[in-house]
Parts: C-alpha cells; structure tokens; sequence
C-alpha cells in the first residue's frame, strides 16, 4: 500500500513539472509578441514625430506665404483704388475726344496690319530673289565675270551677258552666236523650275550708230537685240507671257559692250523679278483703307525714261 501511495506522488509531481515548463514557455512567447510590439510602436512614434516636424515647417511656409498674398492683395486694393480714381477723372473727357481717340486707335490698328503684310510680300519677294540668284549661280555661274555677271540689285536679280559671247563681239550685231545658246538653254531651264518670277531682257548698245539701213538707230538694235534673246529662251519653252523685250540707248549707265578698258562690259541685261501680284493687292488694299508709306518700285518694267518696251510674245 505504501508503494502505490509513492507512486501516485511522483505521478504528481510530475505532472505538475510538465505543465510548468508549458507555461513558461508561453510566457516566453508573449514576452518576445510584447517586445516585436513595443519595437514596432517605437517606430511608429519616430515616423509620426518627422511626420509632425515636416507638417509644423510647411504650415511655417503657408503661414509666410499667406502673409505675402495679403500685402499683394493690398497692394493690389490700392492699385485699384487709383486707377478707380484715374478712370472717373478719364471720364471728364468730352464724347467727341473719345471718338477722336478711338479713329485714331483704329487707324493706328489699320497700319499695323498694312505693314505687317507689306514686310511679309516684300519678305517673301526677297526669298525668291534669293532662291533664283542660287539657281542662276549653280547653273550659269561658270562661265567667268567676263562674259556673264550675277548679282542681285535693287530687288531683282541682274544677269548681264557680254557682247562677245551673245553676238561674237560685233557692235552692230543682233544674231544669237551659237556659244551663247548653252548659256541661255540653261538659264532657260532655271527661269522653268521658278515660275513665280518675270524677266526683262534690255538690249544694251554703245554710242557708235549701226550704219546699216534696217537699223536707223540704236533703240532698233537694242530692240532687235533683246528679241533674239527673247526668241532664244521662248524656243527654250520659257512662256512668252513672261517676258519683256526692252532696248537701252548710249545714254543708258551701261558702258559700252565693244570697250577695251577692262573685261568687256554687257550688252544684255536680264532683269529677274518676282511676280508682283502679292505685293501691288497689298499696296492696293492699304490704298483703300489708310493711305500707305511711299514704297520704292520694284517692277523690272520701272525703267528710266531712256528705255524702250515692246512685248516680248
């Protein structure tokens, strides 16, 4: 009996041992939840404290920036009240003054918009200039400043062409040498891939008179002159409609083509003008509405009284 009582006590015992190590070892585990917790509201405390400097600097920032907008506000408030101030002693001004003024803003109005136009045609008559220049250059450049000559002057496009090389130097020649015709074929080619632009051909002649009795004088030669040429280039398929023929006497600024001082001088001139349909609706316009600034001419047919025009078709 005695045994069995034994044996029932370490029983005992030894349950109670094994539900002690159980619980401490959940213990154990709560503890290590606490300090997982604690660790984690430690950081979430940290994030809420930056949280809360950052915020307390940008409500400074607001708090600077609201100041600021309130003295703009009164600055602007005062503005207001003189221009207020401004506007009732403006209105003083008699119905007729403010009808005065306003034609005037209205013509001031007009003019812009006329000069704007008249820089944009002239601007646009000058690209083509200079988009014909290059052409002519690439293609008839070559052949020396003694026999062609390429400039731009006065808003056309000058091709001056020596006497030697369009009528083999003779004075009272107007017969197209056939060394010239390459010249003319290719200047030909470059007035068709520009067709927004017009020509005048000027036969130029010296002071000596032809001595012949088909050519009474000099307009006729340097009329006959310009003709050939012109024939040239129509034959070239350059439109006639395009074309002026127009002779120059010896009182003409051109020297004489025969000179023997220097390189010879040209005895044709081609003169290269845009069309000047753009330009003369705008000057039109601004005739009809507000009289425009006097602008220089820039038609190749605006020659001086020494020349004479007949029509190149």
């Amino acid at each position: 009996m005695r045994s069995v009582y034994l044996l029932f006590i370490a029983a005992a015992f030894s349950f109670v041992a094994c539900v002690s190590a159980g619980r401490f070892k959940a213990a154990q585990r709560q503890a290590s939840l606490s300090d997982s917790l604690y660790n984690q509201s430690m950081r979430t405390l940290k994030s809420c404290q930056d949280d809360n400097s950052r915020l307390s600097g940008e409500k400074s920032t607001l708090q600077q920036q609201n100041k600021d907008m309130t003295q703009q506000l009164s600055a602007a408030a005062e503005v207001n009240t003189q221009l207020r101030k401004q506007l009732q002693d403006l209105s003083a001004v008699s119905s007729a003054q403010a009808e005065s003024i306003r034609r005037s803003l209205d013509n001031m109005g007009a003019r812009d918009s006329y000069m704007i136009a008249l820089h944009s045609a002239i601007a646009y008559r000058d690209s083509v200039n200079l988009v014909v220049l290059f052409e002519l250059k690439q293609s008839i450049g070559g052949y020396g400043e003694k026999d062609v000559a390429i400039r731009l002057e006065k808003g056309a496009v000058h091709v001056d062409l020596s006497d030697s090389l369009l009528f083999n130097g003779d004075s009272a020649g107007y017969a197209v040498s056939d060394k010239a015709k390459p010249v003319l074929g290719r200047l030909a080619r470059a007035l068709n891939d520009e067709p927004e632009v017009d020509l005048m051909v000027e036969g130029h002649v010296d002071s000596l008179p032809p001595h012949t009795d088909s050519l009474p004088d000099n307009w006729d030669l340097g009329i006959k002159r310009a003709a050939a040429v012109v024939r040239v280039l129509q034959d070239d398929r350059v439109s006639p409609n395009r074309m002026t023929a127009a002779a120059r006497n010896e009182w003409s600024a051109v020297a004489a083509a025969d000179s023997t001082s220097g390189p010879a001088r040209p005895s044709t001139r081609i003169l290269i003008v845009p069309k000047t349909d753009r330009l003369m609706q705008v000057l039109e316009h601004g005739q009809q509405t507000t009289p425009p600034p006097a602008a220089p001419a820039t038609s190749a047919t605006s020659a001086t009284p020494a020349a004479r025009v007949v029509s190149g078709s």
